[in-house]
């Protein structure tokens, strides 16, 4: 019974969580559908956490989607082999996660050094960069230390497969049983992070700015010069 709850119903209960709370704040909560910039406070370290965090999420991204979406027979008619093929994952995935985890560090150390900014910062801001922590860390942990020390595990064979049979409604969980913890708590937390998207300026993910190279420029003027010349 447990290896069905986590691995068939809990998914499923985070996915239409997270389905169904953005549909309703995209629809009823329009106006919340943002991630508010405390740039104006300070501009030096959001500019880089904010960069390398954003740069190295998109290559973690990247890396889940070759090793979890993209089926390992792929891979063996392309003619990769398995040893190539975690060498780069261990090593693309190793920068990748240690550019979120430095990203997120730096924002949240910014949020505790400039009075202005943690006074603008919610709980949900706390919570989604500490959560973020937790799952990057432990990938990172993952990426690292563990397929270095441990032994490279081939989560192709088992977490790939079940993963995307939850897309087809046929979730083979029973694939998960041989799954080292390690590997189930990060797969845990990643999916409480889906289901938590909805409520916090993770949400803003969804939104693709197609109008944004073509858009008018926002000017921004001093008050202080606006005063000064009388105008």
């Amino acid at each position: 019974m447990e290896v069905v709850f986590w691995w068939t119903i809990f998914p499923y209960v985070c996915g239409t969580i997270l389905i169904i709370a953005t549909f309703y704040r995209f629809v009823f909560r329009g106006k919340s559908w943002t991630a508010p910039s405390t740039e104006i406070f300070e501009k030096k370290w959001l500019r880089i956490g904010s960069m390398v965090f954003h740069y190295g999420i998109i290559f973690a991204f990247l890396g889940h989607v070759m090793g979890v979406l993209i089926p390992i027979e792929v891979y063996h008619a392309l003619g990769v082999e398995d040893h190539v093929y975690h060498f780069f994952a261990i090593a693309g995935g190793g920068v990748a996660a240690l550019m979120v985890v430095f990203g997120l560090v730096v924002m949240l150390i910014r949020k505790f050094s400039f009075p202005r900014v943690r006074a603008h910062t919610t709980r949900g801001g706390y919570f989604t960069i500490i959560w973020l922590l937790l799952v990057v860390g432990l990938g990172t942990y993952m990426t690292l230390i563990y397929n270095t020390t441990v032994g490279a595990y081939e989560y192709r064979l088992a977490i790939g497969p079940w993963f995307r049979s939850l897309f087809t409604f046929h979730p083979q969980s029973q694939l998960m049983l041989g799954v080292p913890t390690i590997f189930k708590v990060h797969i845990i937390l990643s999916f409480i992070l889906f289901a938590a998207i909805p409520f916090t300026m993770l949400v803003h993910m969804f939104s693709f700015p197609l109008r944004y190279p073509t858009r008018a420029p926002q000017q921004y003027r001093s008050r202080h010069g606006y005063n000064k010349n009388g105008r």
